[in-house]
């Protein structure tokens, strides 16, 4: 059987976390796609020292594994920004298509949360979620799971790079990141975590249950 959860939003506002759950539940694969582009541009930035290589990120992204993504430090908000780097470069997200579109397909269920997996990885899933919250909460979110690893995290700074972020992630030119027109929005600014994921389960419940 195949059933494809396709997961979207921006950062921090708890995709990462509804995506989990949502497979725990139903048992189906999960894929954090951010995670790939964070491994790409880790590695580019070590190749490049520091500096983002059109071409180096695409050798990267083309021999890219699934050892990959279990590499330490993928978290970091230097990282991020690189991947939302080469997130932008329209070959490196050709190399990675494939590897998605592979993904979803398999056997048993898959969940794939992004920024373009409703509008251009997945546009056939059975089910289609946009997760969203505020600026203010999604910066705090992320404040707080950084200051946990490194104590002199600024909250402006936090939020100045979420924005950045989000420009970046929305204007690009290649699946720039939107709601699909048929997904079901989840805004969890003022949700717990469990009342998030229990949305969202109750969700895609429903449409599992008429597949």
């Amino acid at each position: 059987m195949q059933f494809i959860v396709a997961i979207d939003g921006p950062a921090a506002a708890g995709k990462g976390t509804v995506a989990r759950a949502v497979a725990a539940e139903f048992g189906f694969a999960h894929l954090d796609t951010g995670l790939l582009y964070r491994a790409v541009g880790a590695k580019a930035m070590m190749r490049g020292r520091g500096v983002i290589v059109a071409e180096i990120a695409t050798e990267i992204a083309q021999g890219l594994t699934e050892d990959d993504l279990t590499r330490e430090g993928l978290r970091t908000a230097r990282v991020a920004q690189a991947a939302s780097k080469v997130a932008a470069l329209p070959a490196v997200r050709a190399a990675l298509l494939d590897f998605q579109k592979a993904f979803a397909k398999r056997e048993g269920g898959a969940v794939l949360d992004g920024r373009d997996i409703g509008t251009v990885i997945c546009p056939e899933a059975e089910v289609k979620l946009y997760v969203t919250a505020s600026d203010e909460v999604r910066a705090e979110r992320r404040y707080q799971e950084l200051k946990a690893k490194k104590p002199e995290t600024k909250l402006e700074t936090v939020r100045i790079d979420l924005q950045q972020r989000d420009i970046r992630d929305a204007s690009r030119d290649v699946a720039p990141m939107r709601a699909p027109d048929d997904a079901l929005l989840l805004d969890t600014s003022e949700l717990s975590i469990d009342a998030a994921v229990a949305e969202a389960v109750a969700l895609v419940t429903k449409r599992f249950e008429k597949a």
